[in-house]
């Protein structure tokens, strides 16, 4: 018997040493890993503004587009085959709505030691092979794409400004098809700010993005 209770104190003294070990370890855990299980914004959450390189070497946020209503904020890259297949759409887009109000501004989120297709000096030459008529930003450091909540390129973000404010109003896919713009029969990001315009509300909000995953730093 006087064994048997020398066990079970033992016993107990362990798990209390076990709880303490595991909760202490949670405690230490790298900021990194913290930061990769943000979840990103949802519809109706306010976008924080940001202040990123352009490709013309100049900062650009989004305070700095006055007269804008909104923004698509479209995450997208050089070397992933969706996006490339979306670069004509991209640029159709910020023709029809940047002087409605609704300019593209899109970011590449990779990092170039990863995807050395997506670095700087590569994303100049694409946007002038391409003729990007909006901003192509860098994401150093990639701090905006996991506030965002983007895992894809492309990745869309519509925002609407609301008393000083950028309220996200679409997150998704571009379209419906990436591999054929003549076969799409639903324009997700188009009737999202189409609607916006009218002073309606966005009846789809939300969709899948289909697209390659953002190349993190390892």
């Amino acid at each position: 018997m006087k064994n048997l209770k020398i066990l079970m104190s033992a016993f107990i003294v362990g798990l209390g040493l076990l709880s303490f070990t595991t909760t202490d370890h949670d405690k230490n855990k790298p900021q990194k890993e913290k930061t990769a299980a943000v979840k990103g914004y949802e519809v109706g959450d306010e976008a924080a503004d940001f202040k990123l390189k352009n490709i013309d070497g100049k900062m650009v946020s989004l305070s700095d587009f006055k007269t804008a209503k909104g923004f698509i904020i479209i995450f997208t890259c050089n070397h992933c085959p969706y996006a490339k297949k979306y670069e004509d759409r991209i640029v159709e887009l910020d023709k029809k709505y940047k002087d409605q109000g609704y300019p593209v501004i899109a970011i590449n989120p990779n990092d170039p030691n990863v995807q050395p297709e997506d670095g700087y000096k590569q994303m100049i030459d694409r946007a002038k092979q391409k003729g990007f008529t909006f901003p192509y930003l860098v994401d150093e450091g990639q701090k905006i794409y996991p506030q965002y909540g983007a895992t894809k390129t492309p990745h869309v973000f519509v925002l609407q400004k609301e008393n000083g404010k950028n309220i996200v109003k679409y997150i998704g896919a571009i379209d419906n098809n990436y591999d054929n713009p003549n076969d799409i029969s639903e324009y997700y990001a188009q009737d999202a700010v189409n609607a916006l315009i009218k002073g309606e509300p966005v009846k789809m909000t939300k969709t899948v993005a289909i697209g390659c995953t953002i190349k993190v730093k390892k």
